[in-house]
């Protein structure tokens, strides 16, 4: 990656608390064009590597400052004291572009979401995590037209990002939107609720794709899972 300092968009994290990284980097993700250069000068490890990567950013070699570039892609939206962090497969290019996961119109995350009493405001995700604590991420961060397109490696490394996200900020629980990342990843035989040995120390719960094209599975099952998911969060927090 041949990121001229001289142009390149600089941004310090020196003086942010670490917790605080994934939003300062989701600003300046919403902020910047697709393929936009960045410098990050932050305190050295791999969490900067991994942060960089949740916000949407492909981060070049070498050691701090990190120089990165920014991604037609989404940004985590995490922070400490979630209740429920969702994990979807990969962001579409629609959502990707639109700045907000599941915002296809024929997706029904969020409808089955505000029905459950999950969040309260509509492809909000801003507003569902500093109001009701619940975040969002992506196995993998690569925005694709189908997750038909999601190469099954892909959700292996997604995976390994995933599980030290949540041993870091440790959510009540996961919940993975989509049986079929983590059959690729985990256990290929798995069917939805919770999982067995959690991800990163928290419970894991698997629920099926909210995707339109996924018809077998409706609205209301749909909201039955997420109710499970947020039941299964709070009783490992209580």
């Amino acid at each position: 990656m041949a990121t001229d300092h001289r142009t390149a968009r600089t941004i310090s994290l020196t003086a942010v608390p670490p917790e605080r990284w994934p939003r300062e980097l989701a600003i300046a993700h919403a902020a910047l064009p697709v393929e936009a250069e960045v410098v990050v000068d932050a305190p050295a490890g791999a969490r900067i590597v991994d942060v960089l990567v949740g916000a949407g950013f492909e981060p070049g070699g070498g050691a701090v400052p990190v120089r990165a570039r920014r991604l037609r892609s989404l940004a985590d939206t995490v922070g400490p004291g979630m209740r429920l962090l969702v994990c979807g497969l990969n962001p579409s290019i629609y959502s990707a572009d639109v700045g907000v996961g599941y915002a296809r119109p024929g997706n029904r995350f969020w409808p089955a979401a505000v029905e459950a009493g999950l969040v309260s405001r509509d492809r909000d995700p801003a507003h569902a995590l500093d109001v009701h604590g619940v975040g969002i991420t992506d196995l993998v961060k690569r925005a694709t037209r189908t997750a038909a397109e999601v190469r099954p490696e892909e959700y292996g490394a997604g995976l390994a990002r995933v599980k030290r996200l949540a041993a870091w900020l440790r959510p009540g629980a996961v919940c993975f939107v989509g049986l079929a990342g983590w059959r690729a990843a985990v256990d290929r035989r798995a069917v939805a609720g919770v999982q067995r040995g959690g991800i990163g120390g928290v419970p894991a719960y698997v629920m099926p794709s909210t995707s339109g094209v996924n018809a077998s599975s409706t609205r209301a099952v749909l909201v039955e899972h997420l109710r499970a998911a947020a039941a299964c969060a709070d009783g490992a927090t209580s």
